[in-house]
């Protein structure tokens, strides 16, 4: 299962999208969204998110 996004709790900083060794990640209006088929669970947007708005 893929990683999802509380887009109440995300601030859209885009550190998560930095973080995705698989470009899985990206912004869309002013909010983290995760393309499900790319997402390899690997948990590197979860650690890197300061508002803690992803879980695996």
């Amino acid at each position: 299962m893929a990683a999802k996004v509380n887009v109440d709790t995300c601030v859209g900083c885009g550190a998560c999208e930095g973080a995705c060794p698989v470009e899985a990640i990206t912004l869309e209006d002013g909010k983290s969204k995760i393309d499900e088929s790319k997402c390899v669970e690997c948990g590197s947007c979860v650690s890197a998110c300061p508002v803690e708005a992803i879980s695996l």
